[in-house]
């Protein structure tokens, strides 16, 4: 049987091992947090983050008690799931928590009616083998390529306020895996990049699929120091091959 998680929409796409708060308004989403908190100890606490293709996003900024808007929500098939870490109650029921991407998956079934919230049949995405040699050699080149879009971001200033490229810049991994997914959450990518990312087949295809994309995106930054919307607006989706 194929294992069934709570689902949380978002216009956004997680990655494994990237930290992912939220501010939890609405209420079959604090139902959500509540089911979480009370498992057993040792159990999983995690749910699926799926980005939205298109419909409504969970309201995470709406009045206490407010319902979702009336909408048909189309989600992608690949998602990662969220480990709650931290949970702090407000006094009037809300949630911070703070995430963490933890394993992919991809949705099977999804289910609208036995709770509150969404639930899903996934399977699980694991990384596969047989392409270590070639993520080993292509990770120093998109490394080099990801510290000059660093660079380039910094001093045209196009950067998201939550992200501190310095810090970034600082503290990047070697490890094949781990910065593909890093690069993959913090460069200025537009949804549909990151998504095609999160379902590369393996860590050697995001790595490349990644090297074009920091290429392209280093390159118009490096081109045009002012620009009337932002550069991720202009970006233009990757192929699937």
């Amino acid at each position: 049987m194929s294992p069934r998680l709570p689902v949380f929409p978002l216009g956004t796409v997680l990655f494994p091992g990237l930290v992912l708060p939220l501010h939890i308004f609405e209420e079959r989403y604090r139902e959500l947090v509540r089911h979480l908190v009370a498992l057993p100890d040792g159990t999983p606490r995690e749910f699926g983050v799926v980005a939205i293709r298109r419909g409504w996003e969970a309201p995470l900024s709406t009045a206490p008690g407010a319902s979702a808007p009336a909408a048909d929500v189309s989600l992608h098939e690949v998602g990662c799931t969220a480990e709650l870490r931290q949970v702090t109650e407000l006094p009037d029921g809300r949630f911070d928590i703070v995430t963490v991407g933890r394993r992919r998956f991809r949705l099977t079934d999804v289910d609208s009616d036995s709770q509150p919230y969404l639930t899903g049949e996934v399977e699980w995405l694991p990384e596969p083998g047989g392409q270590e040699d070639l993520a080993d050699l292509l990770a120093p080149r998109v490394l080099s390529v990801f510290r000059r879009y660093l660079r380039l971001m910094r001093a045209d200033g196009d950067t998201d306020d939550t992200v501190d490229l310095a810090e970034v810049s600082e503290q990047l991994p070697e490890d094949p895996t781990v910065l593909s997914h890093l690069v993959a959450a913090t460069a200025a990518l537009t949804v549909e990049d990151r998504q095609r990312l999160l379902a590369a087949d393996d860590t050697a295809a995001r790595l490349r699929s990644e090297l074009r994309l920091l290429n392209r995106e280093a390159a118009l930054l490096g081109r045009v120091r002012a620009v009337p919307v932002p550069l991720a607006e202009l970006a233009v989706p990757i192929s699937a091959n």
